[in-house]
């Protein structure tokens, strides 16, 4: 089976792992500060904390933004659940804005749109997550310019995105955000096995941050309410959680971050063949601005014949092809139809979702692979003329 996604882990990585395995630390060590300082770097941010997961990232960035109980939060339908879920783990109401339908990123105009309405019933958010899906930047400047006229947080989704640029500048500058979350899972560009981080050019909120990701709690004493006991001794300042990432992913994240722009540029090539090959076919895919350059997390093509998804889905499927569906709507989720959202709310993530198929793209995928890919849907499509 092609997997649609998989990891690339080298010699290395691997023997970047057993150096740390082999030393005295291996939860809490010197690797996780290095890496933040690498990732942030790579950015162009002040700061990183580094952390289990880029769910952990969302949920301890709206903490540290005081989301909480009467507030509201606004991302896209169209992205894994965990955006939306970190925002209810904080006692928020989730709230969603429709998608543009050519680069399946969240919508400025529905959103422009969804403002005026908010604010006309004093039910404006206090922070809305723009989605960088497929590894392509939402319209940060647009969305920047209504933050400050309706006074909301912003803070970007990048899980898909490390390594992307947009207007000249890398995702994760914070340009135009308060703090931005990207993700290490081992489908992503970089991995870490499991692990997140938050960049950001706040040092208030980064210091927040690191304080929430272990318990609340401080061995700085010029942050102490009292005096210290001694050298054991440690305070918790505020209600935390244990969203620490180890030494050993660090010291993998590090190695990879070595090879990123390698990674992207394998991508960058897939991307493009795929456009060539796939042009004459009844399909779309991803519509990228001309100021981005997407990471290529994902390959996501739109079928010209809805109906018939599912058949060609199965049929490369059946063929050895491990394509997948990015994503179904989170409001059609059960959990969110019993929150009250319902079919037909956001129809422009509705109509993209009955068409999509995730075609394989990873930096070790062969050409020759890709053109047996390439060669199934063709085989299939042309059976429905």
């Amino acid at each position: 089976m092609i997997p649609y996604a998989r990891q690339e882990i080298g010699q290395d990585d691997i023997d970047a792992v057993d150096r740390v395995l082999r030393s005295d630390w291996i939860t809490q060590g010197p690797l996780i500060p290095k890496f933040e300082k690498a990732v942030a770097a790579r950015c162009g941010a002040e700061h990183g904390v580094a952390v289990s997961s880029a769910t952990a990232a969302l949920h301890l960035v709206f903490s540290a933004l005081n989301l909480g109980k009467g507030d509201r939060l606004w991302t896209s339908p169209n992205t894994f659940v965990a955006t939306a879920n970190s925002a209810l783990y904080c006692g928020a109401e989730v709230d969603f804005v429709d998608i543009d339908p050519a680069t399946l990123n969240m919508s400025v105009e529905a959103l422009a749109f969804k403002l005026i309405r908010a604010e006309r019933e004093g039910r404006l958010p206090k922070v809305v997550v723009p989605v960088h899906f497929g590894g392509c930047s939402c319209d940060m400047k647009a969305i920047h310019s209504l933050s400050k006229q309706y006074d909301f947080r912003v803070v970007e989704d990048a899980a898909h995105a490390i390594g992307g640029r947009y207007c000249g500048g890398e995702i994760g500058s914070c340009s135009y955000s308060d703090a931005t979350v990207f993700s290490f899972h081992p489908v992503k560009m970089i991995t870490t096995g499991e692990g997140g981080m938050v960049v950001t050019n706040n040092s208030d909120l980064a210091e927040r941050i690191n304080l929430h990701r272990s318990h609340g709690i401080t061995r700085d004493e010029s942050k102490m309410h009292g005096d210290s006991d001694g050298a054991w001794y440690y305070e918790q300042l505020e209600l935390g959680f244990n969203y620490r990432l180890t030494d050993f992913q660090a010291a993998l994240g590090l190695s990879q971050l070595s090879r990123l722009d390698q990674f992207l540029a394998k991508r960058l090539a897939l991307a493009n063949r795929y456009q060539s090959l796939l042009k004459d076919l009844p399909l779309t895919s991803q519509s990228i601005p001309s100021c981005n350059s997407s990471a290529w997390h994902l390959f996501v093509i739109k079928l010209s014949n809805t109906a018939s998804r599912r058949e060609v889905f199965d049929r490369l499927r059946d063929a050895g092809i491990g394509v997948n569906v990015h994503y179904i709507p989170v409001h059609l989720q059960p959990f969110y139809r019993a929150q009250g959202f319902k079919p037909g709310d956001y129809p422009e993530a509705e109509r993209y979702y009955s068409a999509a198929i995730t075609l394989p793209l990873y930096p070790a995928l062969k050409e020759s692979e890709q053109d047996y890919v390439v060669r199934q849907l063709v085989s299939i499509l042309g059976e429905e003329k």
